[in-house]
């Protein structure tokens, strides 16, 4: 059964609006939150399966990247950091996708390495002042808050900013390819008052709330990536019965199948990754180094098994509708979403006790 049937069509920016906002009115957003927040109560596991039907059926590696920045960006930091009257005012409508969330941590000159922002808050009586550069961030501008993350009196700490809020400008990128159905652009903020109940946290919490929304990313992003992947497999296994090449079908010669092969053993192998993630969140344990091995594994097979595609389809998979040289196009995105390959063998190592990236506080 395809309960996304209806899902609008992909087209501008609205449209990408439209789209996450349809999947939230599916209740996709409300699984592995409780009934008391507003969520399914159910399992990480159900959201896992939820997530894969979804990209199994959209096949819109753009509209799954805009769906996780909602969720792990905003909807989970104010489960896990907001105080119950911030829990009251913005889960409601961001779980029913009447606004739109996300997180800002990238800037012209901080990526990765947290500890290079730049932007930063000073407190008045009345607020915060807000002033930096936030840029590559997924859901702008569309997004109703976004959770902004500056130095204040020098410690990284999390602001909830509006689009309207005095001195705030959402700008849109356009220029970007792979994952083009989300949204993504630039934040500048300028002198940006909001209220003193605007701060996500505690001061100085920033680095662990921007740890634990990333491990949530990296961990389940790739579920409805799976779901896409299957959809591939599916359509390459079909193409190689229909073809004819010397009067043998295309899966006859080894060389296809053994691609074909290929693509099956890494869909298996990133859905246990995936599953365990679940299964380690279910039981209450920690995921630091099963979401970074995920999301290292997973980003590189989806890239191999889009080339794989792609290259099997041949002409076929040229052609824009059926979305093979597209996924080639989103994979190579996928390898940088969420923090890169690299970025993720430097914490393997350094939870491992070793490498450059080594720190005994990763440990604790």
């Amino acid at each position: 059964m395809n309960q996304y049937q209806q899902l609008p069509p992909s087209g501008d920016i609205h449209a990408s609006k439209q789209r996450l906002q349809y999947c939230a009115k599916e209740n996709l957003l409300k699984h592995a939150i409780s009934t008391q927040l507003g969520g399914h109560g159910d399992s990480f596991q159900e959201l896992v399966k939820a997530h894969l039907h979804l990209g199994k059926q959209c096949q819109d590696t753009g509209l799954i990247l805009s769906i996780n920045a909602h969720l792990w960006g905003s909807i989970f930091p104010l489960i896990l950091y907001g105080t119950e009257e911030q829990k009251q005012n913005w889960l409601p409508a961001l779980l029913s996708g009447d606004m739109i969330g996300g997180h800002a941590i990238t800037e012209p000159q901080a990526g990765s390495d947290v500890n290079a922002i730049e932007t930063h808050a000073i407190k008045t009586d009345s607020g915060f002042i807000l002033n930096g550069h936030k840029r590559f961030i997924t859901n702008t501008p569309i997004a109703d808050v976004l959770l902004i993350y500056a130095k204040l009196e020098g410690k990284l700490s999390a602001f909830l900013v509006k689009p309207t809020d005095s001195g705030a400008d959402y700008t849109d990128n356009p220029n970007v390819t792979g994952c083009t159905t989300a949204t993504m652009g630039d934040i500048i903020l300028t002198d940006c008052h909001i209220p003193l109940d605007r701060q996500l946290g505690k001061t100085g919490a920033g680095g662990m709330m921007i740890q634990s929304a990333l491990e949530l990313e990296r961990a389940f992003i790739f579920a409805g990536i799976i779901g896409i992947m299957q959809w591939q497999l599916e359509q390459v296994i079909q193409h190689s019965r229909k073809r004819r090449v010397n009067g043998a079908h295309l899966g006859a010669n080894q060389a296809i199948s053994h691609k074909i092969a290929d693509m099956k053993c890494r869909l298996e192998s990133c859905l246990l990754w995936v599953n365990e993630c679940a299964r380690l969140k279910d039981s209450g344990k920690r995921i630091s180094l099963a979401s970074a091995q995920t999301k290292l594994f997973a980003s590189e097979a989806f890239l191999q098994s889009s080339l794989d595609a792609a290259h099997i389809m041949g002409s076929e998979g040229l052609i824009a509708e059926n979305k093979m040289s597209t996924l080639v196009q989103d994979a190579l995105a996928s390898r940088l979403f969420s923090g890169s390959s690299e970025i993720q063998k430097n914490i393997i190592a350094a939870l491992l006790g070793t490498g450059t990236g080594f720190n005994s506080q990763l440990q604790k």
